[in-house]
């Protein structure tokens, strides 16, 4: 195809592609689907090799949000029957990093619902930060904790945080029909606090929330004019008791679709499979695995993911390599710079809205706030 050729030209040239072609892909058939993989896959390649970066999640707290973000079972009067609980004490939010870190995460990434932190807040996750590197050499530490307020992320970064996580989620043209509480804006704002105290910005998006291809091709190119160096594609968990229980829309098919775009339109930047990829990709996973470097290892913030074991395997089978402590994630070029309307989703074929599998979706039990050992 004269699509996948010319992307993969401006790929390897770190060209942006125009929305035309962007729109493109996510309406390309599945007879053309593993030409797609295989187009992204060379842009991969060129900027990560065959490493996959594990990245593990410790949900600091959990639920009893004041947001009301359609997506999130810890939001304001979600039924959701989620694991809740109030701040992790830097000793025990060390103890469960160190599960993922022993299964062989490079990256910790803390998390904590509600609107941004408090200065006592950051305090607090400021002390687990230096409990976490104390005991682990090497270890990169990113923080989620909601909107920043000014000098935040200055005082995150002073304790040792190297990213934070504030993810953009849809386009801002829906934004306010996801969430009334804050604003897309805010967001924005958030991940330029972030970038101008020195810390890596992470921040991505979610699909399948009934949103338009050209809602996913808006967000993915607002993500890379703010010059994200990590990009986590989430893929919607339907929680019952939440406003998105029904939204099954995504194919293992149209989950590929996805992750190449976002691959074509941030060829250099760490492309990371996160929330979901259990639930829609299934036994697609590894194919997965030739478009996104980077990897939740274990269990979500409330849902769990399959076993740290099984994505053990699962990479080697494919033929990668978990990327090492001493390696460096980002392209030379990045890491020396310093850290529409709702409508149908997607093409035909497979992207006929799939039949709801809530027998997938399995709440976290185990790990933070539990008794239970964790999964890494």
């Amino acid at each position: 195809m004269d699509l996948l050729n010319t992307l993969v030209d401006k790929g390897l040239r770190r060209e942006l592609p125009t929305r035309d072609e962007a729109l493109a892909v996510l309406a390309t058939s599945d007879d053309e689907l593993l030409d797609v993989v295989a187009a992204a896959g060379k842009v991969r390649r060129q900027w990560f090799g065959r490493r996959v970066k594990l990245n593990y999640l410790v949900n600091l707290k959990s639920g009893l949000c004041p947001e009301d973000c359609s997506y999130c079972s810890q939001r304001l009067g979600s039924k959701a029957e989620i694991l809740k609980y109030t701040w992790l004490k830097p000793d025990q939010a060390s103890e469960a990093a160190a599960a993922g870190l022993a299964g062989g995460a490079k990256r910790v990434c803390l998390v904590a619902s509600g609107r941004g932190p408090t200065d006592r807040d950051v305090d607090r996750v400021s002390d687990t930060i230096k409990a976490i590197k104390d005991q682990n050499e090497g270890v990169e530490v990113c923080a989620c904790l909601g909107l920043l307020s000014d000098g935040q992320a200055e005082r995150l970064r002073a304790a040792g945080a190297d990213a934070y996580n504030h993810n953009l989620n849809t386009s801002e043209s829906t934004y306010g029909d996801i969430t009334t509480t804050h604003t897309y804006a805010d967001r924005v704002d958030t991940v330029q606090k972030a970038h101008a105290a020195g810390l890596s910005a992470c921040s991505g998006l979610i699909a399948g929330m009934g949103e338009s291809d050209e809602d996913l091709v808006d967000v993915v190119y607002a993500l890379r004019e703010l010059d994200a160096d990590s990009v986590p594609v989430n893929l919607l968990i339907p929680f019952e008791g939440t406003p998105l229980a029904k939204e099954w829309h995504l194919t293992p098919q149209r989950c590929l679709r996805i992750l190449a775009m976002v691959r074509f339109v941030c060829p250099d930047v760490e492309v990371r499979i996160a929330g979901g990829r259990e639930v829609h990709l299934r036994t697609m996973q590894p194919l997965a695995l030739h478009l996104a470097n980077s990897i939740f290892l274990g269990d979500y913030l409330t849902s769990e993911g399959q076993a740290g074991r099984a994505d053990l395997d699962m990479i080697a089978d494919a033929g990668f390599e978990v990327e090492g402590t001493d390696e460096v994630t980002l392209p030379e070029h990045r890491a020396s710079g310093g850290c529409g309307s709702r409508g149908a989703c997607g093409s035909a074929d497979s992207d006929a809205i799939p039949e709801a599998r809530t027998d997938l979706v399995a709440v976290r039990r185990r790990g933070a706030g539990t008794d239970l050992a964790p999964n890494a």
